[in-house]
């Protein structure tokens, strides 16, 4: 069964757990766009957008029975930290993803757009490989987020505010993996499991998991922006535990460090990110760097040392600097 195929016989189901809505019919013809250069094919559509980034596993996983649709090296979704399939303000919204794009990116130094974002996602928290950018499966993510700008645009002002706790204050100390292996055990094992491992959504790997695995081979790889632990930090502070984040900072300070503790798979190459290493995040755990802190301290902290070095660089050589 092609991909298309799958997603057509499975649409009612998506509809019923996702909460899709889907007006027409479609006619999944290929993979490949085959209207002329600049038209969004028909099959494009922002349910099928949605779907992909829900059911990623299932879709464009490693067990996919068509092996050129395997995209992704995981079974995790884009939704496991896109939550809500990014329809929910705050923290990994996807609400105005769109806008922000085309940029200049600091990891590659050029200009990029949305689909290179997204294939930026497919290369490393997806640990995967990146979709051709004319590809049904490109346009229909991208439409779909395109689609949620427009949501937003369309949002009262009230319904625009993040439901969320005051957001992450970096503590003023390096991590400490030591506490942070306790916070998990009370905090976070449940979901995540003993080992970090996710809990599925049934025994089939392909369908995916119901809580994602946070380390081990089927994770995130390590030159995803979760393996940062002031990135981790903000998203624990301000969505986990799942229904309940109430974490201090501190805690999700060091649950961020003892997760990210762990081995995942590496991706190639790492060493290319940052062509200007001034520009490389402070709490990036892989070298090289622009200044002598050593790697432990990049990947743990303490951060303000650091960033004060970076900080007096830029003062050094602002205009009129002596």
């Amino acid at each position: 069964m092609t991909l298309a195929k799958g997603y057509f016989l499975t649409l009612t189901a998506v509809v019923a757990i996702a909460g899709t809505v889907v007006v027409g019919g479609l006619l999944m013809a290929g993979h490949f766009a085959t209207e002329p250069t600049g038209a969004v094919p028909v099959e494009a559509t922002p349910a099928y957008g949605r779907y992909l980034m829900r059911q990623t596993a299932e879709s464009l996983g490693p067990d996919h029975e068509d092996a050129n649709m395997r995209y992704t090296g995981t079974r995790l979704a884009c939704a496991s930290c896109h939550l809500d399939n990014g329809i929910r303000p705050g923290t990994l919204s996807l609400l105005q993803t769109s806008t922000r794009y085309p940029r200049i990116s600091g990891r590659d130094g050029g200009m990029r757009d949305l689909r290179d974002r997204i294939n930026g996602c497919m290369e490393r928290s997806m640990n995967g490989r990146a979709l051709p950018r004319d590809s049904i499966e490109m346009i229909a993510i991208e439409t779909y987020i395109e689609g949620l700008g427009d949501r937003y645009a369309a949002m009262s002002p009230s319904r625009r505010a993040p439901h969320e706790p005051a957001g992450f204050a970096e503590p003023d100390r390096a991590a400490s993996v030591d506490a942070g292996r306790a916070i998990y055990a009370d905090r976070c094992q449940l979901c995540h499991g003993e080992n970090g491992a996710g809990l599925r959504a049934t025994a089939n790997p392909s369908k995916g998991y119901i809580f994602p695995p946070l380390w081990g081979a089927d994770s995130f790889n390590n030159g995803a922006g979760m393996t940062r632990v002031l990135t981790a930090s903000r998203f624990i502070k301000a969505r986990m535990p799942f229904g309940n984040p109430d974490l201090t900072n501190d805690q999700a300070y060091d649950v961020a460090a003892f997760v990210n503790s762990h081995a995942r798979p590496a991706k190639s190459n790492l060493e290319r990110d940052y062509p200007d290493l001034t520009k490389k995040p402070i709490d990036s755990p892989y070298p090289p760097y622009a200044d002598d802190f050593s790697n432990e301290q990049h990947r743990l902290g303490p951060f303000r040392p650091i960033r004060e070095y970076y900080q007096s660089l830029e003062e050094d050589s602002a205009p009129g600097a002596r």
